[in-house]
């Protein structure tokens, strides 16, 4: 299996994030692609291509909003043009009872207009960091297209809570969305997203829920209990021509591998059921025991299982890394899942 991955990432790094009543170093950081590098690498799971094609921006705007897409390369020098020397963060956004229709002039109030949280901070590498994000994407799907049955990318920013016209939770642009359109302007009728992340992916989900050419499906801890919280219910399945094609399995706090394997099992069933000519996998491995921000309980050995259930589909499979946060073990958790998938 061939990896397409960008040393860019790291110019999207030194940003904070506020947690629980402190401002602390952001958990998504530079390391984590650095940790899955070393593995795999260490089991040669194949070529590691560091310099993925450049794409043109428009591809993104196939998913997002264009207005969007062109605010984010301006935040940083708007930012230094107000004098601010910190990351960019948003902090007002347009809730129940104000009007969030009509975009702010200013930067502030348009990083909040933008946004549904403040995990999606700026510094100043932070938009060549995401765009080459978006190239690492859209290079291995390129590699599905031209044969291979399988490819990784690992996308650092991830993308999965990325809307089409909002940002947050770490994500900017969605990578696997921009990736499932990418397929069927190349001719693919069908595509599945199957979202294993611990945290539903809110913004896939909301980008494809009205059509019928991109089936969702999520695993992920219960919203009721647990970040994004404002999607990822089971009653939510489409709607108008998008009706019954987005799937989720919200899980209690505590879920070891032996439910959420089983409903792994049955996506995959709803999966081989509606028939994908390729399948996108929002690979997230914040599932794991000891994850910092996380609380479900999978372990090590079980990340080798989800990789050879993904494999029985028998399709066209590309891998695009999302979230997993201990860093120590994220390099053997999502490799994990590669390896397993290879039949290793």
């Amino acid at each position: 299996m061939k990896t397409i991955y960008s040393p860019k990432h790291v110019l999207h790094s030194g940003n904070h994030e506020l947690v629980a009543g402190e401002i602390v170093p952001a958990f998504e950081m530079p390391s984590r692609a650095d940790f899955i590098l070393d593995r795999l690498k260490a089991v040669a799971l194949g070529p590691i291509i560091d310099t993925p094609a450049e794409h043109d921006i428009a591809i993104a705007k196939r998913v997002h909003a264009p207005d969007f897409i062109d605010f984010m390369p301006t935040i940083w020098p708007r930012w230094v043009e107000l004098g601010h020397t910190g990351a960019a963060i948003p902090f007002t956004w347009p809730t129940r009872g104000l009007r969030g229709d009509v975009p702010p002039k200013h930067l502030h109030g348009l990083l909040g207009y933008y946004s549904f949280d403040g995990g999606a901070t700026f510094v100043e590498g932070t938009w060549e960091a995401i765009k080459s994000s978006f190239d690492v994407a859209i290079s291995a799907a390129e590699l599905i297209k031209a044969g291979e049955t399988s490819a990784y990318a690992l996308c650092r920013p991830p993308g999965h809570h990325a809307g089409s016209n909002f940002m947050g939770g770490y994500c900017f642009i969605n990578n696997i969305a921009v990736a499932a359109q990418w397929f069927l302007d190349q001719g693919a009728k069908r595509v599945s997203i199957l979202d294993v992340d611990y945290h539903h992916g809110n913004g896939t989900q909301q980008i494809f829920y009205s059509r019928s050419d991109v089936q969702v499906v999520n695993l992920h801890a219960d919203p009721l209990l647990e970040y994004p919280y404002f999607l990822g219910h089971k009653d939510e399945t489409g709607e108008g021509a998008g009706e019954g094609f987005n799937i989720n399995y919200p899980m209690p706090f505590g879920t070891t591998y032996a439910e959420w394997g089983a409903n792994l099992d049955d996506a995959c069933a709803k999966i081989d059921a509606y028939g994908p000519d390729v399948v996108l996998v929002s690979l997230g491995v914040d599932t794991f025991e000891k994850d910092p921000i996380s609380k479900f309980k999978l372990k090590r050995e079980d990340y080798p299982k989800i990789g050879a259930r993904i494999a029985k589909l028998n399709r066209p499979t590309l891998f695009v890394q999302e979230g997993g946060y201990a860093v120590e073990d994220i390099g053997f958790n999502a490799v994990g899942v590669l390896t397993g998938f290879a039949g290793r």
